[in-house]
């Protein structure tokens, strides 16, 4: 990993813990980037040797692009989640989004991030990957956790393949449910977490499969799942997890895996 020198890299951190791990990994390679924190706490970020935090009271580009530019800063990274129904909230934005919005023939995730990532670069900053600061933690092919997917799971993971193929060009249906060849609850604006509880409370049990669209940006919007995941996978009462070898993050996988075991959920990772 190319080390850059000190306030050379931004960081945009969202919720959960993604950006922390970032954080962490990017100080103790003398690469202490200055975060803007958008979503949590910001003093979480402070422990973990960032150069300086910014808290975002709201995803202002004008503000952001301008603090960044100001700061000399030409790199950044964007990580964790940012809940997208702050589209429908016009008046915290700022100008420059409101406007990008505005201008967006289709403001699905794929085009929404991808004209906010030109507009960040068309100041001058390049986006950068956090895949290389974070290779570990990127899903094998195979087993992950937890035990093997039996017969019947592995055709529900099949089937839920198929159906995401022609979901997933659309933009959304990046995480499907599925039990005995039937999509239970198909995954939009609402978020993972959120999908598999209603997957529970639809039908209680099945499998669920993660994947992205063939032309996402892997430098910016990688699938992650953690220990949450399969806690709410255990109470909805779904037993199986399959998601994108090499395209998903893993987070705390000590906790990960254990949970894995304990609840009796088969972790597998497709290609």
């Amino acid at each position: 990993m190319k080390v850059m020198t000190v306030q050379s890299l931004a960081l945009v951190a969202g919720e959960g813990k993604l950006p922390e791990e970032i954080v962490s990994r990017l100080a103790g390679n003398n690469q202490p980037p200055v975060v803007y924190a958008l979503g949590g706490s910001p003093d979480r970020f402070r422990s973990l040797g960032a150069v300086e935090v910014i808290p975002l009271v709201s995803p202002d580009l004008d503000f952001l692009i301008g603090d960044v530019s100001k700061r000399g800063v030409k790199n950044m990274m964007l990580a964790g989640r940012v809940p997208k129904t702050l589209m429908y909230r016009p008046e915290i934005l700022g100008e420059s989004l409101g406007k990008l919005l505005q201008e967006l023939e289709s403001a699905d995730d794929h085009s929404l991030l991808g004209a906010i990532v030109s507009a960040i670069e068309s100041a001058g900053i390049m986006v950068m990957s956090y895949r290389d600061v974070i290779p570990d933690l990127l899903a094998p092919a195979g087993p992950v956790a937890g035990r093997a997917p039996t017969a019947s799971e592995m055709e529900d993971i099949n089937y839920a393949r198929s159906v995401a193929k022609v979901l997933l060009p659309l933009s959304f249906g990046q995480t499907l449910a599925v039990y005995r060849r039937a999509v239970i609850a198909v995954e939009a604006m609402e978020g993972t977490d959120m999908m598999i509880r209603r997957a529970g409370d639809i039908v209680g049990r099945g499998v669920l499969v993660k994947m992205m669209r063939e032309d996402q940006d892997e430098r910016y919007d990688l699938p992650t799942v953690g220990p949450s995941t399969l806690k709410n996978m255990a109470e909805a009462g779904l037993a199986c997890l399959a998601v994108e070898a090499g395209r998903t993050i893993v987070l705390c996988r000590k906790e990960f895996s254990h949970i894995a075991r304990e609840a009796g959920i088969a972790v597998w990772g497709i290609s």
